[in-house]
């Protein structure tokens, strides 16, 4: 890894601002491999040398990546006057690191929702052509049949002109109000929503559970985030 300013490094868990790091700099309060560093501009290679900030081994990630369960009423943005935003359920620390959902959940979606500050990655895994599949489950009215999820399989021409790619559909019960899971390899507005009312099911709720071979953590609270572990990471990465 190539070396990079001392105050970025410290900077980039998002626990102090590059101010805050100058100041317990000139307190004596930064070390690198056992000395005092007065000079944050000095650089560092954070894969070889240990950095410790008032007496605290520095986890130095390059990029962060966290899995949101996101609730109800929230948009899926860094910020927007209209309304509480998902950063909004962040610490301060974190908002400080240039997070952005991968993607959008509508305001009243719940789900799976990843947030970063890897935008390289982030694209890859929402560009159609990378074939990430997204899984909804969806509690609907109306009943749907067998063949719904064939017409789904072929893909959907909507009546506003929205050609579908093939999607998947599976029935998990039905009835006056049906339950099902809908895979997408898509994004677009709205989509799962607009499929289903064009198969006279208009949805009622829907979650997102997963994204690639990434599920929704279900130990996770609603409106609660967790890191993503390394593993978990290069699994994305092997999606693109």
């Amino acid at each position: 890894m190539e070396k990079q300013r001392l105050d970025k490094i410290i900077a980039s868990t998002g626990r102090w601002s590059r101010r805050e790091v100058k100041e317990l700099a000139r307190r004596g309060l930064v070390m690198v491999d056992g000395l005092a560093i007065r000079g944050v501009e000095e650089k560092f290679d954070p894969a070889v040398s240990e950095i410790t900030v008032n007496g605290e081994t520095l986890c130095y990630r390059r990029y962060t990546w966290l899995m949101l369960n996101k609730p109800a009423g929230y948009l899926s943005a860094t910020e927007d006057g209209r309304g509480k935003t998902v950063l909004d359920l962040l610490p301060q620390e974190l908002r400080r690191l240039e997070l952005f959902p991968v993607g959008r959940l509508d305001k009243d979606t719940e789900g799976l929702l990843l947030l970063t500050n890897d935008g390289v990655l982030a694209h890859n895994l929402l560009s159609p052509k990378r074939h990430v599949d997204k899984v909804y489950y969806a509690r609907t009215a109306g009943r749907l049949t067998e063949e719904d999820c064939r017409a789904f399989a072929q893909g959907l021409l909507l009546n506003d002109g929205l050609a579908c790619r093939p999607a998947g559909l599976e029935l998990l019960s039905v009835g006056e109000e049906s339950e099902v899971l809908v895979t997408l390899r898509e994004g677009k507005f709205h989509q799962v929503k607009r499929m289903l009312a064009a198969r006279g099911a208009p949805v009622l709720y829907l979650e997102r559970v997963q994204m690639g071979n990434l599920p929704l953590d279900r130990a996770l609270p609603r409106g609660s985030f967790r890191f993503l572990t390394e593993e978990e990471i290069a699994e994305l990465r092997s999606l693109v």
